[in-house]
């Protein structure tokens, strides 16, 4: 026969400080998550049920230890991106002809506030070219740097994020740096 503990057990005191910590930790990665995955698939829907979906599988390690969730979590994700990536690409390819022109930069991160309305088209133009840019890389490079330097992993997590080596990041990361250089270097 199972007992209830009442309130104030060990049990009720240490199971919500992980649940709270986890949520914690997903509300603060959300935004740079759907940045990371809205530049992979190009499509704020997309994006936005990539990263839920993520979320939703990270509920399931909230039993791992603090310090595996990053990792873990840009793992999830990218493999989810690549998931929808092969779904679109094998349905309705026939149907949707190549879109030259895409909505470069369908969000606006700047704080129009802040700044005048020079600023912050500067900032929207910015911000457009680092998108673009970014889109131009392969995939792989792409997450190398997105990880590596927007998000601020150390090579040893970005590794595992990706699932390669962490001389394959760093391969990555200085071809990626290589050509986002050439492909800003007119903006400078």
């Amino acid at each position: 026969m199972l007992v209830n503990p009442g309130p104030g057990t060990e049990a009720d005191i240490a199971t919500p400080p992980l649940a709270v910590s986890l949520d914690q930790f997903l509300a603060g990665i959300g935004t740079r998550a759907f940045r990371f995955a809205e530049a992979g698939l190009r499509s704020r829907d997309d994006a936005l049920d990539a990263v839920q979906d993520a979320m939703m599988k990270m509920l399931a390690y909230g039993d791992r230890p603090a310090a595996e969730w990053t990792p873990l979590f840009w793992s999830i994700l990218r493999r989810k991106i690549v998931d929808v990536q092969r779904r679109q690409r094998f349905r309705l390819r026939w149907l949707r002809p190549v879109a030259e022109g895409e909505d470069e930069a369908s969000l606006d991160w700047a704080d129009a506030a802040a700044h005048g309305p020079s600023r912050s088209h500067e900032q929207r133009e910015t911000y457009a070219r680092l998108v673009r840019a970014l889109r131009g890389l392969p995939a792989r490079q792409r997450e190398a740097f997105t990880l590596r330097v927007l998000e601020e992993l150390d090579v040893a997590d970005t590794a595992r994020a990706m699932g390669c080596s962490e001389g394959s990041v760093k391969t990555h990361l200085s071809r990626a740096r290589e050509a986002l250089q050439k492909q800003l270097e007119e903006f400078r």
